[in-house]
């Protein structure tokens, strides 16, 4: 055990490191209380038992948690099923008893909980952002960050009131591909962005779908009022419940599930917050399953700084369910070539070559062949990994930072930004306009209305 001379130490230590962050913000006497010494023990719980946690963010921290000291002691679901399921194998992976919480509120009453991971619905990301560090709590959010400006400006204000550490889960800021081309492009050696394609498909009737489960929910071994938490009261569905992804406005779909990861990368090459405007075409033409959501999606996004117009460039995010083998690809093009982030090289594919620059007086601009990193490194396109190589380091990092207080990889602003980005997409899809972000308001834009669903 730490004397109480050394805890005392660590907490002031602790607390100098936050204010390089935090400045003249003040800490609450119980986030003062949850400052985490070197050798005290970090203790975690799950809100939502997802496949997603189950299967990709648990065996990273599991990989990890000894040499980091970090445990895993509750979980919280509303639903007793995946409740029971998670107290089980948790219990029987981490060796020891597992809280079964309720609901957050059973969670967040627990004494010494540091941190936690949330991995529930789409919408209920920023919520339970916003209740866990109101109770003290480091978080680990999942993305979509949000899916209304409602909610994501309401998790940002709370996250920079705090002073706790919030990791979004865009897994490609901790990958060392993606590290080396916002490396590349922000040298100036790649030249100006003039185009990005965006392409992520499959071929799967039943992404996104979960008949078997469904059959199994019954509404009293849930808490529906609970699940819908700020969204409009309507009569018990298990399907928006468990299949929440095909049915707005508990999801997005495409934009919030696929397009806030890879459009998040061009923010963070660029340094731009948010596209200038959008428009967006698709439709349900394959799965009509009695989904909301599209299964086929093309949006176009005009980005570029706000206040000069002739500079800028376009990016494009296509996305279908009915044709093809799910290998995300991101592309950024310029006049010298391209960036590929697929194979993670650089090349002079597409440059300006002498013929046609001779015919114009200019000179050639032809990029040199380059390997950015091992081609192997890339972005896990399925949900359940397994425990990627980019999802690790990302959770390693959350866990390094959660211990220094330093500003983890993806936080909350990376979160916001790819939020606006992904409303701007919905917002287009619903209303057939070409959307705007007003900066004054921080609303989106349609048809000169604000969005709202």
């Amino acid at each position: 055990m730490l004397s109480t001379s050394r805890r005392h130490f660590i907490k002031q230590a602790a607390i100098a490191a936050a204010g390089t962050y935090a400045g003249t913000m003040a800490m609450s006497a119980k986030s003062y209380g949850r400052i985490i010494g070197a050798n005290d023990r970090v203790q975690v719980g799950v809100v939502g038992f997802s496949d997603r946690f189950r299967t990709s963010l648990f065996p990273p921290f599991f990989g990890h948690h000894k040499a980091m000291n970090f445990d895993l002691v509750a979980v919280s679901d509303l639903w007793s099923v995946r409740r029971e399921q998670g107290v089980s194998f948790l219990q029987e992976k981490m060796g020891h008893s597992i809280k079964g919480c309720r609901n957050n509120d059973e969670l967040y009453q627990m004494k010494d909980l540091d941190a936690v991971f949330v991995s529930t619905a789409d919408f209920q990301h920023a919520l339970h952002a916003i209740e866990a560090v109101k109770a003290g709590c480091d978080a680990y959010v999942e993305k979509p960050f949000a899916e209304t400006m409602e909610d994501n400006r309401a998790a940002l204000k709370a996250v920079r009131e705090s002073d706790r550490i919030i990791q979004i889960g865009s897994q490609r800021r901790s990958g060392t591909n993606y590290m080396a081309a916002n490396d590349f492009i922000r040298s100036g050696k790649f030249g100006d962005i003039s185009m990005v394609e965006l392409t992520w498909n499959v071929n799967q009737p039943g992404r996104w779908r979960r008949p078997a489960l469904v059959a199994q929910l019954k509404e009293a071994d849930t808490d529906w009022k609970r699940y819908l938490m700020n969204r409009p009261y309507e009569a018990w569905d298990p399907r928006k419940y468990l299949e929440y992804r095909l049915f707005w406005p508990y999801s997005s779909g495409m934009p919030g599930q696929w397009m806030s990861h890879q459009i998040d990368t061009v923010h963070w090459f660029t340094g731009l917050k948010h596209p200038r405007s959008v428009v967006a075409n698709g439709g349900i033409y394959a799965w009509k399953d009695g989904r909301k959501n599209w299964d086929t999606t093309t949006a176009v996004f005009d980005y570029g700084p706000q206040d000069d117009m002739t500079k800028g460039f376009q990016v494009t995010f296509s996305s279908r369910m009915n044709n093809g083998e799910e290998r995300p690809a991101e592309i950024y093009y310029a006049t010298g070539g391209e960036l590929n982030l697929v194979n993670n090289t650089v090349s002079p594919k597409g440059g300006l070559g002498a013929g046609y620059a001779k015919e114009m007086g200019m000179e050639p601009n032809l990029l040199p062949e380059l390997v950015l990193a091992d081609p192997k490194m890339r972005a896990v396109a399925s949900a359940n990994t397994g425990g990627d190589a980019l999802v690790t380091s990302h959770i390693l990092n959350w866990m390094e930072c959660i211990r220094s207080r330093k500003q983890p990889n993806a936080p909350v602003e990376a979160g916001y930004y790819h939020s606006i980005a992904t409303i701007m997409t919905n917002a287009a899809a619903r209303t057939g306009s070409k959307v705007t972000f007003d900066e004054k308001t921080q609303e989106v834009m349609a048809g000169g209305k604000v969005f709202k669903y």
